[in-house]
């Protein structure tokens, strides 16, 4: 055999080689990260539930899924280990940053009340778009038909 057919058998073999020493090293990662657990700490499991480690034991943790809610899980469901400041942010809504939003009313009188205040400060040139008034009633024909209707039959 020469070395033009072995090559390609060479190069698949390397490339297995690789490919597991990679998984490995992301599986050495992932215990590595299991193993800074502590309880208080925050994790999210691996089908995306967010919680606090409340014990650890030998393959098992108990997590605070709410308050005064436990489960059970295995230690390789744990998916991430959170800083506290990451887990405070997505479970809580803590950004550390407070934003200058303007204040939303309990009720809705001061809505009301602005617009009350916007309608007595409008100029009084405005057309009224309201009812009619009586002398627009005098000026109405007085045949009892509306401006465009005729007797045609």
């Amino acid at each position: 055999m020469s070395l033009v057919t072995l090559l390609p058998f060479i190069v698949l073999i390397g490339a297995m080689f690789l490919m597991t020493r990679s998984a490995k090293r992301k599986q050495q990662q992932a215990a590595s990260m299991r193993e800074e657990m502590q309880p208080g700490t925050g994790v999210r499991t691996i089908g995306g539930m967010y919680a606090t480690v409340k014990e650890l034991g030998d393959d098992t943790v108990l997590l605070e899924v709410a308050p005064g809610v436990h489960a059970v899980y295995a230690k390789n469901a744990i998916g991430a280990v959170l800083s506290d400041e990451e887990y405070n942010r997505i479970v809580h809504g803590d950004s550390g940053e407070t934003p200058d939003l303007p204040a939303v009313p309990d009720d809705a009188s001061s809505l009301t009340e602005a617009a009350e205040e916007a309608a007595e400060a409008a100029p009084a040139d405005k057309i009224d778009l309201g009812k009619k008034d009586e002398a627009d009633d005098a000026a109405a024909p007085k045949d009892g038909k509306a401006d465009g209707e005729s007797d045609a039959k």
